[in-house]
């Protein structure tokens, strides 16, 4: 799910996250972290599990300790034995994730307003520190449609070889 959310928001994967519910925590776990506590391993858990063993409806991803984007997932519907085949997919975008590193929700905003103000003292460094021609309101759907279907190309299940006599 963190590739898909990255994919989708189209970020670039370059920092640490977690998911949470409850009290139970999904991330890379990490020897040396210092946050206080052991996330349990992402890369071995599954939603289907994460909801089964907690029965959260909600999951919170946090993504980059540092700027703290704070994603609130709400499970609406789950159906039972469905194909993953042709998933992820995109459905729907709506605005243009902040840039990486722009320091959070504050600095998010302050850099909005830099880009926007030609008098602002910070326009054009923040004009050529951030992506070319930034706009919140525009996304490039195709892009993120296509970085998320490429994730369904590459979790295809492998059929496992069969030994015949």
């Amino acid at each position: 799910m963190h590739l898909t959310l990255q994919e989708a928001f189209g970020w670039t994967n370059s920092h640490l996250f977690e998911f949470f519910a409850g009290e139970v925590r999904w991330g890379i776990p990490d020897p040396h972290n210092d946050y206080g506590h052991q996330p349990m391993d992402a890369r071995k858990a599954r939603l289907c599990d994460i909801v089964r063993e907690t029965g959260a409806k909600t999951i919170h991803y946090l993504y980059d300790f540092g700027d703290s984007w704070d994603h609130v997932i709400k499970l609406e519907k789950w159906f039972q034995n469905t194909t993953t085949e042709g998933l992820p997919f995109l459905l729907e975008a709506a605005g243009r994730c902040p840039p990486e590193d722009v320091g959070g929700a504050p600095g998010y905003a302050e850099y909005l307003a830099a880009i926007s103000d030609p008098g602002h003292p910070e326009h054009e460094h923040m004009r050529l520190w951030g992506p070319e021609r930034f706009d919140p309101n525009v996304v490039d759907r195709k892009a993120l449609e296509a970085a998320v279907k490429a994730l369904s190309d590459t979790w295809i299940p492998r059929r496992r070889a069969t030994r015949t006599k």
